[in-house]
């Protein structure tokens, strides 16, 4: 490889080349990932960084919220490279992850043949140009030069027969149209899978990942996070977000609010042009982070003034 100086943050990576040097550690990622906006701490932009030069899927778990989703994103961002999101619900099949035939463009073809006069095969029917990608085919066929992320959100929610269905693409790069054959990816993506952990994954699937678990991150990087993603919030009122999600946390909710709970919430009390010490705003505004009724009334039993640091206030 050519020397060159160091990319710097906020730098796209315009080549392959620039990409082995934008990921040349996890220190540097770590760097890149904070000029666009996600901070990382140590253990996820290793493991990020194991999931682009291994190359290998990574799993990334954790309850809702934590920043799974971002991470992808924000690789993507920094890599400068397509954002491919499969995003998964009960009852997801080959249609919606891979290809679906054209029907209305494949009966066209068919009387326009008989039309015409001419004989129409299944190979004139069934062919790439018939066929609409998804998401699993859009990140195999990409071009490059530098690989697509894929995004697989919510795996969780999948059954254990898509799952498998993921095996091959997981594995190998590369998916099967029966009608087409095996086609593989010529710059096989990078694939992050994110799960809530509502249900277990199947060991084969874990087995073909790397796995990191997202925990909420800690007080200061809530709040630094909180400041980037809300510029004109007060001073203070990140910090005191902030430590009020925390303290929410401590109670036995049905949904503890993550890190996107805390900047709506900010948002909300910016909105209304209040502090983090006001304890009626806060409390107003709790639905920015709490989504369930009996989780609203166990802040109310608290207070605003508990809600805001005062623990002897209501």
């Amino acid at each position: 490889m050519r020397a060159r100086d160091a990319l710097g943050p906020g730098e796209l990576i315009s080549s392959v080349e620039d990409l082995a040097e934008a990921v040349a550690s996890p220190a540097e990622l770590r760097r890149h990932l904070d000029a666009v906006g996600y901070l990382a701490d140590e253990g996820i932009a290793t493991a990020l960084f194991c999931a682009v030069r291994l190359p290998q899927p990574i799993l990334l778990e954790g309850e809702a919220g934590v920043g799974k989703t971002e991470a992808a994103k924000a690789l993507a961002a920094v890599l400068d490279t397509p954002l491919v999101r499969l995003q998964c619900y009960e009852g997801i099949d080959a249609a919606e992850a891979l290809y679906e035939w054209n029907f209305p463009r494949q009966l066209l073809e068919i009387r326009l043949a008989e039309a015409s006069g001419s004989d129409i095969g299944a190979g004139d029917l069934f062919s790439r140009e018939h066929l609409m990608a998804r998401p699993l085919l859009r990140v195999v066929e990409h071009p490059g030069p530098r690989p697509a992320v894929l995004l697989v959100d919510e795996i969780d929610r999948a059954d254990d027969e898509f799952e498998a269905f993921l095996f091959e693409l997981l594995a190998e790069s590369a998916v099967t149209i029966p009608e087409l054959g095996t086609l593989r990816a010529t710059h096989p993506p990078v694939v992050v899978l994110t799960s809530n952990r509502t249900r277990d994954l199947h060991d084969a699937l874990k087995r073909r990942c790397l796995y990191h678990w997202l925990d909420y991150p800690d007080l200061e990087r809530t709040a630094e996070i909180v400041r980037r993603r809300v510029p004109d919030a007060r001073a203070g009122l990140a910090a005191t977000v902030a430590a009020a999600v925390g303290r929410l946390r401590t109670l036995d909710l049905q949904k503890p609010p993550g890190v996107a709970e805390a900047i709506d919430w900010a948002r909300a009390l910016e909105l209304l042009g209040a502090d983090g010490t006001d304890a009626a705003a806060l409390l107003s505004t709790a639905g920015s982070a709490l989504k369930y009724r009996e989780d609203l009334d166990l802040a109310v039993e608290r207070g605003g003034a508990w809600i805001a640091g005062d623990p002897h206030g209501r």
